[in-house]
């Protein structure tokens, strides 16, 4: 299955000169769905895995899928105040400012090993940020794993201490 025509180019968002990739068309198909667990989970290979992390929010779709298919915990990574526990922050820079993502306190145990999903890895700030904040718990990262790359902007330099696998590149 070619899952680039289940990916709908959006010209122009969120601002003038950028090209979206919206991969709610791949959602929308049963068969796409189960084609994408199947080789996010053969990215995974036979890594043992405690706990699969997933970003918000379109990290949530297949995260939990895996974290299921792996017999793992799923965590869940927000931004502030969207988690209803004691939480842990990791601050991050973007293009212009900052942003924080939170995680709770106890969702990592020292020596969980760890499969980072989210769905683009663009320019790696938040997956870097979720990866500190992982180590900062004791985690162990076995892998990231991305549904795509936008390679163009070297989102992947930012993680060259861990294994980053993605299903499709652009």
């Amino acid at each position: 299955m070619n899952l680039k025509t289940f990916i709908r180019d959006i010209p122009d968002f969120p601002s003038k000169g950028v090209v979206f990739r919206d991969i709610t068309p791949l959602l929308k198909d049963p068969k796409a769905i189960r084609y994408t667990q199947e080789a996010l989970l053969d990215l995974v290979g036979g890594l043992k895995v405690d706990k699969v992390v997933g970003m918000e929010s379109r990290g949530f779709f297949f995260a939990p899928m895996l974290a299921a298919r792996l017999e793992a915990g799923f965590v869940p990574v927000r931004k502030p105040g969207k988690l209803p526990y004691n939480t842990i922050q990791q601050s991050y820079n973007l293009e212009y400012g900052s942003d924080v993502l939170e995680m709770h306190s106890d969702a990592i145990q020292k020596g969980d090993r760890v499969l980072v999903h989210d769905d683009v890895l663009a320019t790696g700030g938040t997956a870097k940020a979720t990866c500190e904040l992982i180590e900062k718990m004791g985690g162990e990262i076995v892998q990231c794993n991305f549904l795509l790359e936008l390679d163009f902007l070297n989102g992947k330099d930012k993680l060259l201490k861990f294994e980053v696998n993605s299903l499709l590149h652009y």
